[in-house]
């Protein structure tokens, strides 16, 4: 129980009131480690409750050492990669203390300057920031981080995804040597591993989930279509009343508009997010799709880990992701908090090789049925295959270096077939009004901020 980790009466309270009791995993493991003081490095699937396993302890730790922060300074730094999930992160450090006099700012693009440069003039307990607007006010000398005792990096590699690391870098030098470093992530790449080496000193680990590995909750499935069928096989797949909440992830800002109008002239309310979609255009989305005034979402990957959202039923990845690690975020949009989920995929014969890289991620074959149009010959019909058994450890009994033949296609998994089309051709700048830096590392780091530049 909550009661049962050494947490202040006043943070109890607020749990109370938020209808919490018990701490999930993660909570449960990660809270007595950073009571104690110590660097931790969690990694856990996105909807574990990450965030309330580093809010809870700091804000226990800010109300037993009360102190002013320093003029234009913080106590605690929590950087994240998106508005939205920066906006998240500030309101349950928010709810969290709303019985202790715990001041928090919240600082991203998009919207003025002003505003955030006053908050920031006072000197506050708790910055929750994107890394390309913090580095504008580093710049300006509207905030300075000398004073900064606490450090959390949230979504470690969606960072690495937006090419956020050299500014990561960048402000870690401007913090004191002296500080505790919490680092969360849901799944942990060469690279993060490294950035982690670099912060952590001596740190605890927690891992609750296997790495890159999907909830078991949400049922998963394949739809083989067309690439010009897809949008009327979306609106079929509406005319399921279950479908009552619905996220539909594509690659491209531009993609996403195109979906939410025919869906729109379909007679389904829908809105769009994205990063050409102005603060107010985004909040009113959410707020429209939170309050079921909306019934459909369309996003771009901006929004796979910013969507924080309860009784989403469904998820339908309209194109499948370049990254193959943005597939386990966009479909962890639902099956939140116990529930259970449903992800469709629609597939194209040009996205077989995404189809084959997320297998391989998560180490399954994901259940898959032929809905081209006039695919009647036997040799065009597609196996409709189960998910093959697990092992103890959740993984598929077969190995993802020596994967099996893709009876779907007729061609093994490993040979690698040449694309019709670029997959990663550019629908503008990023979706985030943040800058979005380039990262000199390696290839993977390279096609994964190629592919995020759409969103």
């Amino acid at each position: 129980m909550f009661c049962d980790l050494g947490l202040a009466a006043p943070i109890l309270k607020a749990l109370e009131g938020e209808g919490y009791q018990t701490p999930t995993p993660i909570q449960a493991k990660a809270i007595p480690i950073v009571l104690a003081g110590r660097d931790l490095l969690g990694i856990a699937q996105t909807g574990t409750g990450k965030t309330a396993a580093f809010a809870l302890p700091i804000i226990h730790r800010l109300a037993a050492d009360r102190r002013q922060a320093q003029r234009k300074g913080c106590r605690v730094l929590v950087l994240t990669p998106t508005r939205e999930l920066a906006t998240q992160i500030a309101e349950s450090f928010r709810t969290y203390g709303r019985y202790l006099d715990l001041t928090v700012a919240v600082v991203f693009g998009g919207v003025g300057h002003r505003p955030q440069t006053q908050a920031l003039s006072r000197g506050i307990d708790v910055l929750v920031a994107t890394p390309g607007r913090l580095i504008d006010h580093i710049g300006e000398r509207n905030i300075g981080l000398a004073g900064t005792e606490i450090l959390v990096l949230d979504e470690a590699d969606q960072m690495l995804d937006l090419g956020f690391l050299p500014p990561i870098r960048r402000i870690v030098s401007h913090l004191p040597s002296k500080r505790q470093n919490l680092f969360f992530s849901a799944t942990m790449p060469h690279e993060i591993g490294r950035l982690a080496d670099e912060l952590l000193r001596d740190p605890a680990k927690v891992a609750v989930t296997p790495v890159a590995s999907t909830v078991d909750s949400v049922t998963q499935r394949v739809l083989h279509v067309e690439s010009h069928n897809k949008r009327s096989l979306l609106v079929e797949l509406f005319a399921d009343p279950q479908m009552s909440r619905a996220l539909v992830f594509t690659r491209t800002k531009r993609g996403a508009d195109r979906v939410a109008r025919h869906l729109e002239v379909a007679g389904i309310r829908v809105a769009a997010i994205h990063g050409n979609k102005s603060q107010s255009q985004r909040e009113q989305a959410l707020a429209a799709f939170r309050a079921a005034k909306i019934r459909v979402l369309v996003a771009t990957d901006i929004a796979a880990r910013g969507i924080d959202v309860d009784m989403v039923t469904h998820v339908v990845n309209y194109e499948l992701p370049d990254v193959p690690e943005s597939y386990v975020h966009r479909i962890g949009r639902t099956a939140r908090a116990g529930a259970q989920g449903v992800a469709i995929s629609l597939c194209d014969a040009e996205e077989r090789d995404q189809l084959r890289d997320i297998e391989r991620l998560t180490r399954q074959s994901i259940p898959a049925e032929d809905r081209r149009r006039g695919a009647t010959h036997p040799s065009d019909q597609l196996a409709q295959r189960e998910p093959k058994p697990r092992n103890g450890n959740g993984h598929s009994h077969s190995s993802a270096s020596s994967p099996a033949p893709d009876t779907r296609t007729g061609w093994a998994r490993g040979n690698h077939q040449p694309a019709g089309r670029d997959r990663r051709k550019s629908g503008g700048r990023s979706g985030g009004a943040d800058r979005v830096w380039s990262a000199a590392g390696s290839t993977r780091s390279a096609r994964r901020q190629s592919a995020n530049r759409t969103g």
